[in-house]
């Protein structure tokens, strides 16, 4: 893989649209001439990407295929790659996964990639144009406003708010029994309503939680005792958390405090490895 040059800045979500998105964010990323491969991993966010410049494309069954802009990123069960050359620039909103298709009134979808139909799409060449006269803060400003206008036309789901806040202020590591009776509420409700909205269970949305902890702080710490970090983030052990770790990344949790190590002067993902 070349290298490449990264600018990254991320945005507070109004207090209006905090139940539902964790934050707007904006990405440049110079790439050179040749197309590049990057892989994005797994987290416990659902991302909707407005996309500039030479364009993207995502590997699928081998064959790059091109993404229109916007598109939705949801939640992940494997690392993705995306495709791009020369210079790429994203407008993110990174949504809760229980929170996304109720946001843009969409039927829940299933994992990864996903390309829909929204009026929002309306808001490329406005958006283009900002991104074009370098005006980044009028760009997320007119994205906030966008999504504050339109959570205030969709219903919000008490249930479904209050069990992410459970699940958010716990980082993953609360049950599905745990969140039930805080919520007052079945199992069983919490399960339906939950898939419904996300498309995914509970334990699919706090695993993904766990792991998105463990990744950041191997990121951070290549260096990590991975005895003492399990019980913190929520595993019964350091071979619970290697087996997790590796069912979303597909490596073991040594191989990628390795390949930190190597990479990180090199950060070519635009999306993983910068959340706050």
């Amino acid at each position: 893989m070349q290298s490449s040059k990264m600018f990254h800045q991320e945005f507070e979500s109004p207090p209006a649209l905090q139940n539902a998105i964790k934050c707007f964010w904006y990405n440049k990323t110079e790439l050179g001439e040749t197309a590049s491969n990057f892989e994005v991993m797994p987290d416990g966010y659902a991302e909707i990407i407005f996309h500039f410049g030479s364009g993207c494309s995502v590997l699928h069954n081998g064959v790059l295929e091109p993404l229109p802009s916007p598109f939705i990123m949801g939640l992940l069960n494997q690392p993705a790659i995306f495709n791009s050359k020369k210079s790429l620039e994203i407008i993110g909103i990174r949504c809760f996964p229980w929170t996304v298709f109720d946001l843009l009134g969409l039927p829940s979808g299933k994992s990864g990639v996903q390309i829909f139909e929204h009026p929002i799409v309306g808001l490329q060449p406005i958006l283009q144009e900002f991104i074009t006269s370098g005006q980044i803060e009028e760009a997320i400003a007119f994205v906030q406003k966008y999504f504050t206008d339109l959570h205030s036309d969709t219903i919000n789901n008490a249930l479904l708010s209050k069990a992410g806040s459970a699940l958010k202020n716990s980082n993953g590591k609360i049950t599905v029994n745990q969140i039930a009776a805080e919520v007052h509420t079945t199992v069983r409700t919490l399960e339906r309503n939950f898939k419904q909205s996300s498309g995914h269970t509970v334990k699919d949305v706090s695993g993904l939680m766990r792991f998105e902890q463990v990744r950041n702080h191997l990121w951070l710490y290549p260096d990590t005792n991975l005895a003492g970090l399990a019980p913190e983030v929520g595993y019964t052990d350091q071979s619970h958390l290697s087996r997790e770790f590796k069912r979303y990344s597909g490596i073991t949790p040594a191989a990628f405090a390795r390949k930190g190590k190597k990479e990180k002067q090199v950060l070519s993902d635009f999306v993983a490895f910068v959340q706050s």
